[in-house]
């Protein structure tokens, strides 16, 4: 799910004390020549509200088993963020569908100001001082998926020196 992240560091559900946040259920319906079957979908967020968040989708005839469902899919799509003092490292933008979210990094004391899905993601993380913002789509699938974009583009000063194979002191004065 997360192959085009070339910095996504996936994680192992086990030993982790992980909280399921609800984003939302849709009840779907299909009309068949018998009349209407209703089922729900359900998306759910889960996090140790450290740095390690993912997101799983779950569908069934009831609301309990797809709630069940898509958190144990999230459970399968762990991934590690990196956070400093709270905060994000750097802004970043994300996209999916028709959805376009924006996170900014925010001062000590700031809160999560974000709305919606976005929240329940960034809360997810841990992240306690955020700027967002959300423009186009405000369907809730396509935002948790454009804020797990801008999440899993973030790096941290320590993996870019890394990476250009230089020291931190160059990272940050050239």
């Amino acid at each position: 799910m997360y192959q085009k992240y070339k910095n996504a560091e996936l994680v192992k559900p086990s030993g982790l004390e992980l909280k399921d946040r609800l984003v939302g259920v849709q009840r779907v319906t299909k009309v068949t020549k018998g009349g209407r079957a209703f089922g729900f979908s359900a998306i759910v967020v889960v996090g140790d509200e450290t740095n390690v968040v993912g997101q799983g989708l779950g569908k069934s005839k009831d609301v309990a088993t797809a709630i069940a469902k898509a958190v144990e899919d999230a459970k399968k799509n762990l991934v590690r963020i990196p956070i400093l003092k709270g905060t994000i490292p750097h802004e970043q933008k994300g996209k999916y569908g028709g959805a376009r979210v924006n996170i900014i990094p925010a001062a000590p004391g700031t809160g999560v100001i974000a709305g919606g899905a976005v929240r329940v993601v960034l809360e997810a993380v841990g992240i306690h001082d955020v700027l967002s913002k959300s423009q186009g789509s405000s369907n809730p699938h396509n935002v948790v998926k454009a804020t797990f974009d801008a999440l899993l583009q973030l790096r941290d000063a320590k993996s870019v020196a890394k990476e250009r194979g230089i020291s931190l002191e160059k990272v940050f004065n050239g």
